[in-house]
């Protein structure tokens, strides 16, 4: 006998619907285990760990209503019988400036990760910082109780003429030892919002930028709102953000019961019959809406039919297991709490709801906790009974959703625990170093706690602008008696000045016509240097444009700019000038190449419409470029920024490009252009956007300027059009 009327229609979800499943796991591959074999041996900054324990306690004792126990004013005298009052004179800090030491720390991982090529290494650092929390949440608790009930024995001393006080802290004392479940969930609460805070704000970005997509299953473990919670089973959480489920084997609605319904559920639909292939589905919420259409399929639509049938399977599934009354109480009990807890608990409030017995009971209680209104609650029973038809269903489609975000989150939790068991904090300090002689510890240290390491520069980027025409423009201004000099100072040097300390950029040169940049790479640090001398060079042509408008508005002449960025993997060399440095490298002459522009290709270009700015050209055979290829190519760039090949192949290592076909005019048409998109972190909350063009080299006529076929070669411009960003931004 078929278990549901539709049984042969609801077979057939499975081949109509498909449905995503996943198994949470998280492991830490290519991060060395530390010294007893197992675990991985984690020491973390001794300043971030204090202020953590300070901020812990006085929210413990702020929600707990015993700041005043606990954190003496200085000008009070402490009575010498409260053991570790000292402790309560650490600075305080607020949930802001706790917010950005956490900050700073998860950076300072992120960079690490960066520099070993393993973001692992970061995910050691989260979870190493997850488990340091969940510690001292509960430390912190008992040791501000520890440090009440040391207040209270001093007043109950019966030479304290205060003694009489003793009644009043001691219920104090009690009241807050009841309430350590509540006080724990807010404080759980309010660290799982900062560090959702600032992952969203800037680690996420950053560590997209740094190593693409590919971990962001493993980072959304870390976002879950039971991130804190005692074991995953908190009721005001569940009722708040998820599902009311039942605590006691009698419930009909407690987890494992609700979750033997959603599989039979899922196998009615024909999506499998063994509970290990089927488990997995419930770790996907969007299977929820694709199933049941938020409870309002339209039968006319796709897969509407099929939809209608599901709904009618999960709603006969409810009916018939006498679930769906606590489904229905649950979201009416929720908008209840605000008003009655903390005196009842949300499983009293939805019981009351579906029994009369237990709302005769709640109300009694009620009285007792000083005459507390029923009317709410009342207007929500008579709710719950008017909820019929196209409501329920609704309702039943919600929790099932709300269910499966529940049970993801539950899952998940389960793994994060898992590979919190791995992680050994170090605090003792032979075992630190122990760890340390064995190259098994990882430290993670605020900045200012890091001991300055030598500056020894690995690699450097040399990034030249030059000026076009500078002879003719130095020609005209003087012919209308103005001063070159000024000129070329105030629309060109001193603007770009200001932007060095901002990327860390050192000038080397000053030409008549040209400024030539250089930007070190060195040992320990994550090495970004090519990727801060595009957004250095991008924000050189924005400066330049901006001035240039304001000298069209002034009738004075513009400046035409080109620059090139060359990478170089060593260190420079250096000959000295009595006591002046000079530099050695071969990216001097590969940027002085790259920045420049061929009078011919000017010409050439001029008369094409295109949103690029840079074009390479070949005139000669490949045969003949053996050996120096670059000498014998004619280049195109005004207003354009090129990259030369080694500087590309480490923009491709420093940030994660995301390429791109798309089909843009440019000189000769020859197919789709190859676009490649990152965002390069400048400092701390601060992003930029670059686009690279990846294109061929053509071979041409250089008579005629007429294309004769294409070469294997490339050249690399980071787009500068605003265009070009619109573009790729959709």
């Amino acid at each position: 006998m078929p278990l549901f009327r539709e049984r042969v229609n609801a077979t057939e979800c499975a081949a109509q619907i498909p449905l995503q499943g996943s198994v949470p796991n998280l492991t830490l591959e290519g991060v060395a285990t530390g010294v007893d074999n197992l675990r991985h041996d984690v020491f973390l900054s001794p300043k971030f760990m204090q202020a953590t324990r300070s901020y812990l306690a006085r929210s413990v004792a702020e929600l707990g209503d015993v700041k005043d126990l606990v954190f003496v004013p200085e000008t009070q005298a402490r009575p010498p019988s409260v053991v570790g009052a000292e402790k309560a004179k650490t600075r305080a800090i607020d949930g802001a400036e706790f917010q950005d030491l956490m900050l700073g720390l998860l950076t300072g991982a992120l960079n690490r990760a960066k520099s070993e090529s393993n973001i692992n290494v970061d995910m050691l650092c989260r979870l190493s910082l997850i488990k340091f929390l969940r510690q001292e949440m509960i430390a912190q608790f008992a040791a501000v109780l520890e440090l009440c009930r040391a207040r209270l024995r001093s007043y109950e001393n019966p030479r304290n003429p205060t003694a009489r006080k003793s009644i009043q802290l001691r219920e104090r004392t009690v009241q807050l030892q009841l309430g350590k479940r509540t006080i724990l969930r807010k404080i759980g609460q309010d660290l799982f919002a900062k560090l959702r805070d600032v992952e969203k704000a800037t680690l996420a970005r950053v560590r997209r930028s740094f190593f693409g997509s590919a971990a962001e299953a493993d980072y959304e473990l870390l976002l879950n709102r039971l991130l804190f919670s005692e074991d995953g089973r908190d009721e005001f959480i569940n009722a708040e953000h998820y599902v009311m489920l039942g605590n006691y084997d009698r419930d009909a609605d407690r987890f494992q019961t609700i979750r033997q319904l959603a599989l039979r559920f899922l196998e009615t639909l024909g999506y499998g019959q063994d509970e290990a292939a089927l488990e997995p589905l419930l770790n996907e919420p969007e299977n929820a809406g694709a199933l049941l259409a938020g409870g309002t399929p339209e039968e006319g639509n796709g897969n509407g039919r099929l939809q209608r049938v599901a709904l009618n399977c999960w709603v006969e599934i409810l009916e018939r297991e006498q679930v769906m009354d606590y489904v229905l109480a649950s979201y009416q009990a929720a908008g209840l709490l605000g008003e009655y807890s903390p005196s009842v608990n949300p499983q009293q409030l939805k019981n009351a709801l579906v029994s009369r017995g237990e709302f005769k009971r709640l109300e009694k209680l009620l009285e007792d906790h000083g005459r507390i209104s029923v009317d709410n609650l009342e207007a929500a029973a008579r709710r719950l009974e008017r909820c019929r038809g196209a409501e329920r269903e609704k309702k039943a489609a919600a929790y099932f959703t709300d269910f499966l975000r529940y049970h993801r989150d539950l899952r998940r939790l389960e793994a994060l625990n898992s590979a919190l068991d791995s992680i050994n904090l170090i605090t003792a300090e032979n075992l630190r170093e122990l760890s340390a002689i064995n190259h098994s510890l990882y430290e993670f240290l605020l900045p200012e706690e890091q001991e300055p390491a030598e500056d020894v520069v690995v690699h450097h980027v040399i990034l030249k602008a030059d000026i076009r025409d500078s002879t003719q423009l130095t020609r005209t201004l003087y012919e209308r008696g103005l001063n070159p000099a000024s000129y070329f100072s105030l629309n060109f040097y001193e603007p770009i000045k200001k932007l060095l300390p901002k990327y860390a950029a050192q000038k080397l040169f000053i030409e008549g016509d040209a400024l030539i940049l250089a930007l070190f790479e060195l040992a320990g640090e994550p090495g970004m240097g090519v990727g801060r001398a595009c957004v250095l060079a991008k924000e050189i042509i924005d400066i330049v444009r901006g001035y240039n408008e304001q000298s069209r508005n002034s009738g004075l002449p513009t400046l035409e700019l080109g620059i090139g960025i060359a990478y170089q993997d060593t260190a420079p060399m250096y000959l000295m000038d009595g006591t002046t440095p000079i530099m050695i490298s071969p990216a001097l002459n590969a940027s002085d190449r790259l920045s420049s522009c061929s009078r011919s290709a000017r010409r050439f270009c001029a008369g094409v419409e295109t949103i690029f700015n840079v074009f390479a050209f070949q005139t000669v055979d490949d045969a003949d470029t053996a050996g120096q290829p670059d000498e014998f190519l004619i280049r195109y760039n005004i207003g354009g920024i090129v990259l030369d090949e080694a500087a590309f192949a480490k923009l491709q290592q420093e940030i994660s490009l995301t390429p791109r076909e798309l089909e843009l005019p440019t000189l000769w048409q020859e197919g789709g252009v190859r676009l490649f998109c990152g965002v390069v972190p400048v400092a701390p909350g601060i992003f930029h956007r670059i686009v690279v063009r990846e294109a061929r080299v053509p071979h041409i006529d250089a008579r005629e300027f007429q294309l004769k076929d294409w070469t294997t070669r490339r050249y690399y411009e980071v787009c500068t059009n605003p265009i070009i960003y619109e573009i790729t931004q959709a």
